[in-house]
């Protein structure tokens, strides 16, 4: 499976399939997780204003989009969010493509630590991140939950 990796800049006009990737990529989550997921929230416009304010990245093979991932530089972190691949292409590398693209932007940044958030209720997502190296650094609720909803996770580059 050869992998093209790049950034999305203002030549970008597939937001509507990038809408249904993130969809499908993030659909295992429905029923799992609560609140749901702020995906449902999204629209073509919003990923258009996504991608004007953050840094987007995306994955093809043979044409197929089959992964992004929005990066927002923050004070202290550069902040790994709606990172999604496609169920058929998980496990091919694309996220730990993502992610050693985040740290090389982080680096570039002046950013010594990136950051992500996942639902408390996905323990599979917790290992995951944990293999990348990220690391539980706070536990917190969604307005109005009176109960843990996610986790915040850091990787501190060497």
């Amino acid at each position: 499976m050869s992998v093209i990796t790049s950034r999305i800049d203002e030549s970008f006009d597939r937001y509507e399939e990038l809408l249904a990737l993130i969809m499908g990529s993030f659909a295992y989550m429905d029923g799992v997780i609560d609140p749901p997921s702020s995906a449902h929230r999204l629209t073509v416009d919003s990923l258009k204003n996504k991608a004007r304010d953050e840094i987007g990245l995306t994955a093809e093979v043979d044409g197929r989009l089959l992964g992004c991932a929005f990066l927002r530089p923050e004070p202290d972190f550069l902040y790994v969010g709606k990172l999604a691949v496609s169920p058929e292409a998980q496990g091919s590398g694309i996220g730990s493509r993502f992610l050693a693209e985040a740290e090389a932007i982080a680096r570039d940044l002046g950013k010594s630590t990136l950051r992500l958030e996942t639902r408390i209720e996905l323990t599979g997502n917790h290992r995951r991140f944990g293999s990348w190296g990220f690391v539980r650094s706070a536990e917190k609720s969604h307005a109005g939950y009176d109960r843990i909803t996610f986790i915040e996770m850091q990787k501190h580059l060497a």
